[in-house]
């Protein structure tokens, strides 16, 4: 399943591109040149996220944000189960197709583990790596794991695939007020019928049912990347990823570490501080 959605060109300007995965059409956008930075979104969301920065860097870096399959313009593939470990092994894929090397990895929210698990193998062509309100460890919250359990019951289920609860109630209930009617239908409209949003309704179950893949990434990331330069760019009023929770694990993890907080914003950091991530990312990684 393919979606029929071409996005407004002033919204974002960018070239369309596509990779055949060994799963189904993958989407992605390869703007500018320069160093290379890969942008790996969360959800509900896609690279339309990365909108702004992508603008903002890439007359100096060659700026590449994907959508997994089952986000954004990517393929929906028939009998894909959309875990965040398939997510990572499509990543991977990409990074082998585009002959990445020396690039700097950005992930926020599941664009963390899904990122890092693609580079932990390819840890030697990584040059730095930029985080922001995500973790890579298994979700000890009590608050993280209730809203897994709730939002894989089958009313939230059926909530999340016919009304689009996730974009609705959570990302807009966020955003509403920062985007545009056009933005905001630019996040609706990539996920237009429940079929459509069968990878959505995958992620909050992967709070807990990832547990395994995070515990193994939470034992590699110090080993294989905790000499990266690596910045943090953390939203300080994410009541998802902590900054007293979440930021301390970091700075034990990562031994060549810089932290930009982004005091008034929320978890969909690159809606609320664009420029001011961009400016991070160009001064750590000049």
């Amino acid at each position: 399943m393919l979606i029929d959605f071409v996005p407004d060109g002033d919204l974002y300007p960018f070239e369309s591109r596509w990779f055949d995965s060994s799963v189904g059409r993958v989407h992605y956008i390869d703007e500018g040149s320069g160093p290379p930075l890969l942008f790996c979104h969360g959800a509900p969301t896609w690279s339309f996220l990365y909108r702004h920065i992508v603008k903002d860097l890439r007359d100096r870096y060659r700026c590449i944000a994907v959508d997994y399959p089952g986000f954004g313009l990517s393929e929906r593939p028939a009998g894909f189960g959309y875990t965040i470990g398939e997510h990572t092994a499509v990543l991977g894929e990409l990074i082998d197709h585009l002959q990445l090397d020396g690039f700097v990895l950005m992930g926020q929210d599941w664009g963390g583990p899904i990122g890092l698990g693609a580079v932990t193998a390819r840890a030697d062509r990584v040059r730095g790596i930029v985080l922001g309100n995500t973790s890579f460890w298994p979700t000890e919250a009590m608050a993280n794991r209730v809203f897994s359990m709730i939002m894989s019951s089958t009313p939230m289920q059926r909530r999340i695939l016919e009304q689009n609860f996730l974009v609705e109630r959570v990302l807009l209930a966020e955003l509403g007020h920062k985007l545009t009617a056009a933005e905001a239908d630019h996040y609706r409209r990539v996920q237009p019928t429940a079929e459509a949003r069968a990878a959505l309704a995958v992620t909050p179950r992967e709070i807990r049912a990832a547990g395994p893949l995070l515990d193994q990434l939470a034992r590699d990331v110090p080993v294989l990347l905790g000499d990266k330069p690596t910045l943090l760019v953390w939203g300080m009023r994410d009541m998802v990823f902590r900054p007293n929770a979440c930021i301390p694990r970091m700075r034990a993890a990562f031994r060549h570490l810089d932290v930009v907080e982004l005091p008034r914003a929320r978890h969909f950091i690159q809606e609320h501080a664009p420029d001011v991530i961009a400016a991070a990312i160009a001064q750590r990684f000049p």
